[in-house]
Protein backbone atom coordinates (compact mmCIF):
# COMPACT_ATOMS: atom_id res chain seq x y z
CA UNK A 1 0.00 0.00 0.00
CA UNK A 2 1.18 3.49 -0.84
CA UNK A 3 2.94 5.16 2.09
CA UNK A 4 2.45 8.92 1.82
CA UNK A 5 4.65 11.65 3.20
CA UNK A 6 1.74 13.99 3.96
CA UNK A 7 -2.02 13.52 4.02
CA UNK A 8 -4.45 16.33 4.72
CA UNK A 9 -8.18 15.72 4.94
CA UNK A 10 -10.54 18.67 4.57
CA UNK A 11 -13.82 17.90 6.35
CA UNK A 12 -17.11 19.35 7.52
CA UNK A 13 -18.33 18.19 10.94
CA UNK A 14 -21.27 15.77 10.84
CA UNK A 15 -20.50 14.87 7.22
CA UNK A 16 -21.11 11.16 6.63
CA UNK A 17 -18.67 10.97 3.71
CA UNK A 18 -16.02 12.68 5.86
CA UNK A 19 -16.55 10.10 8.63
CA UNK A 20 -16.20 7.30 6.07
CA UNK A 21 -12.93 8.79 4.83
CA UNK A 22 -11.53 9.05 8.37
CA UNK A 23 -12.62 5.48 9.15
CA UNK A 24 -10.95 4.19 5.96
CA UNK A 25 -7.70 6.00 6.72
CA UNK A 26 -7.75 4.79 10.34
CA UNK A 27 -8.42 1.18 9.28
CA UNK A 28 -5.41 1.32 6.97
CA UNK A 29 -3.12 2.89 9.56
CA UNK A 30 -2.62 6.07 7.57
CA UNK A 31 -1.74 9.18 9.53
CA UNK A 32 -3.46 12.36 8.40
CA UNK A 33 -4.14 15.94 9.38
CA UNK A 34 -7.76 17.04 9.70
CA UNK A 35 -8.74 20.52 8.51
CA UNK A 36 -12.26 21.56 9.54
CA UNK A 37 -13.47 23.85 6.77
CA UNK A 38 -16.44 25.08 8.82
CA UNK A 39 -14.32 26.23 11.78
CA UNK A 40 -11.34 27.45 9.71
CA UNK A 41 -12.03 29.89 6.85
CA UNK A 42 -8.46 29.59 5.54
CA UNK A 43 -8.86 25.81 5.32
CA UNK A 44 -12.11 26.30 3.39
CA UNK A 45 -10.41 28.69 0.97
CA UNK A 46 -7.53 26.26 0.46
CA UNK A 47 -9.92 23.34 -0.10
CA UNK A 48 -11.74 25.36 -2.75
CA UNK A 49 -8.48 26.46 -4.38
CA UNK A 50 -7.17 22.87 -4.53
CA UNK A 51 -10.36 21.16 -5.66
CA UNK A 52 -12.59 23.82 -7.19
CA UNK A 53 -15.38 22.49 -5.00
CA UNK A 54 -17.18 23.50 -1.83
CA UNK A 55 -18.23 19.92 -1.00
CA UNK A 56 -16.28 17.85 1.51
CA UNK A 57 -14.37 15.69 1.97
CA UNK A 58 -11.32 16.66 -0.03
CA UNK A 59 -8.06 14.81 0.49
CA UNK A 60 -4.57 15.96 -0.42
CA UNK A 61 -2.09 13.09 -0.57
CA UNK A 62 1.39 14.34 -1.37
CA UNK A 63 -0.13 16.97 -3.69
CA UNK A 64 -2.63 14.61 -5.38
CA UNK A 65 -6.23 15.76 -4.82
CA UNK A 66 -9.46 13.79 -4.57
CA UNK A 67 -12.67 15.74 -3.95
CA UNK A 68 -16.21 14.91 -2.84
CA UNK A 69 -15.80 11.15 -2.37
CA UNK A 70 -16.79 8.15 -0.28
CA UNK A 71 -14.77 5.20 0.97
CA UNK A 72 -15.07 3.28 -2.32
CA UNK A 73 -13.66 6.19 -4.33
CA UNK A 74 -10.91 6.71 -1.76
CA UNK A 75 -9.85 3.05 -2.05
CA UNK A 76 -9.67 3.33 -5.85
CA UNK A 77 -7.73 6.62 -5.61
CA UNK A 78 -5.26 5.04 -3.17
CA UNK A 79 -4.76 2.06 -5.49
CA UNK A 80 -3.89 4.51 -8.26
CA UNK A 81 -1.24 6.12 -6.05
CA UNK A 82 0.51 2.74 -5.82
CA UNK A 83 0.95 2.72 -9.60
CA UNK A 84 2.63 6.11 -9.86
Amino acid sequence: MYQPNKVRLFIKPYCGWCAQAMDWLDQHGIKYEILDVIADEKAYEEMYRLSGQTAAPVIDVDGKILADFGARELAAFWKGLNRE
